[in-house]
């Protein structure tokens, strides 16, 4: 119920935002955007269609801040800095943390990358081309520059004393981090037991056992994964020699595994992993054709297993009828078996250590599904067809498919994450491949033994 009134609530708003929009009255669009969080109205301007998203953003120009534009989604993101008047760009992008910047511009021309870069101060602009020296989905691109940073021997009384003195602080932090000398990190503090501790104690009496960094140059799905199994809320990052270079919060963090799922979502679909409904037609397609070309080369090799017993096929009409229930369940049973293979990839549950006995639990389920439904299948044949041999055949032809099934699905993302790729990518298409041409040939192939 609550997820419809919230539909509701958001069709409503696009109604009251397209009919402002049309009628140049911004008094009225401001006063519909009003209550909205930035996140909200990126939502919404994703929403639009081009056409709509021009009217809206001459209308509402000035009203796209910092925090409006770093929630943007990188498919209209260029569009959208394209449209905006030079000082409102400038204006958003002072307001921004250093690590917001950098996933602002990253993916832009260098030309398009200067005239950002120039709206910053000699500091700011320094962080964020220190940030984009890392390689791309690093650590170091995620980071933000801005660190609270403290001596372990400071009193509590200390630092709150530099907290209160200080203006550049980040609007949001959750750590003080602890530094020597040569700027390495030796600890953290959260500023909850900063503020609960008595005054003369020092921060290195406070430290968090939680405390570990990061390294620059470590992969963002790396980042993310340390920061869901260890629960935390943000951690410094270092460069080669251990020195102090940034910090990541939870933020940064969660964005990088939710992308991350969604890339598996995307890629398991074969719809490629940027896609938006915010893409245009053309952009689409172009996504979408070559897994339905590499689909069509899986199709013709099932199909040429057709076409070899179609002499049999043509003798036993009851085989045209039955073949696609055997290649259906498999292709089921193959995606059942992939997609928690998939995950554990990706959560690192599955791993070389107990690869074997995850091979041999599915090996165990796919067998059991294959005699469970091989069973039923029978028995609606029989009562379908009144011929025993073709009940026995289907039955066979079912158990071999859901255990090839169950094989494929969980052997080939583990081969194909051994040779480096992604096993999301290309998995659904192999696994489906096999237990259509396994399917086609255990009960065709059994079929012309037994039946003819």
């Amino acid at each position: 119920m609550a997820d419809e009134n919230r539909a509701t609530e958001t069709d409503d708003l696009l109604d009251r935002v397209d009919a402002a929009v049309e009628a140049g009255d911004r008094a009225a669009l401001d006063a519909a955007l009003e209550p909205m969080h930035p996140a909200d109205i990126a939502d919404l301007i994703e929403r639009l269609t081009p056409g709509d998203r021009r009217a809206f953003l001459t209308l509402y120009a000035d009203g796209i801040d910092g925090d409006v534009l770093s929630e943007i989604d990188e498919s209209i993101r260029e569009e959208v800095l394209e449209q905006l008047p030079r000082a409102v760009l400038d204006d958003a992008v002072r307001e921004m943390d250093s690590d917001d910047v950098v996933d602002l511009v990253e993916d832009l021309d260098d030309a398009e990358r200067a005239l950002i870069l120039a709206a910053l101060d000699a500091g700011d602009r320094a962080a964020v081309q220190q940030s984009l020296a890392y390689p791309e989905y690093s650590a170091g691109r995620l980071m933000q520059s801005e660190v609270v940073t403290a001596p372990e021997h400071w009193t509590v009384a200390r630092a709150i004393q530099f907290l209160r003195a200080e203006e550049w602080l980040p609007e949001q932090f959750y750590h003080i981090v602890l530094v020597d000398p040569r700027r390495h990190p030796v600890g953290y503090v959260t500023l909850g037991r900063l503020l609960a501790s008595r005054s003369d104690a020092t921060l290195r009496e406070l430290a968090e056992d939680s405390f570990r960094t990061i390294s620059a140059f470590a992969e963002e799905a790396e980042v993310a994964y340390v920061f869901n199994q260890y629960h935390l809320i943000s951690a410094p990052v270092v460069d080669r020699d251990d020195r102090l270079v940034g910090v990541i919060t939870i933020d940064d963090a969660m964005q990088v595994l939710d992308e991350e799922h969604e890339e598996d979502i995307l890629r398991l679909a074969g719809v490629g992993d940027e896609s938006s409904i915010s893409d245009s037609v053309m952009q689409t397609v172009r996504q979408r054709v070559p897994w339905l070309a590499t689909n069509i080369v899986t199709a013709l090799a099932a199909a040429s297993v057709i076409a070899f017993f179609e002499d049999a096929i043509a003798q036993l009409v009851a085989l045209a009828v039955l073949m696609p229930i055997v290649a259906s369940m498999g292709g089921n049973a193959g995606t059942q078996t992939l997609t928690v293979a998939v995950r554990g990839l990706a959560t690192r549950d599955l791993s070389r250590a107990n690869a074997l006995r995850v091979v041999r639990r599915e090996v165990i389920v796919g067998l059991t599904n294959g005699v469970f439904f091989g069973v039923i299948m029978a028995a609606i044949t029989w009562v379908w067809f009144r011929d025993p041999g073709l009940a026995a055949v289907i039955g066979s032809a079912m158990i071999i498919n859901l255990l090839v099934a169950a094989l494929a699905g969980i052997l080939i993302p583990l081969g194909l994450n051994k040779l480096g790729a992604d096993p999301a990518l290309a998995s659904g298409t192999f696994v489906t491949m096999m237990t259509d041409v396994i399917g086609f040939l255990a009960f065709l192939g059994l079929a012309t033994a037994v039946l003819l």
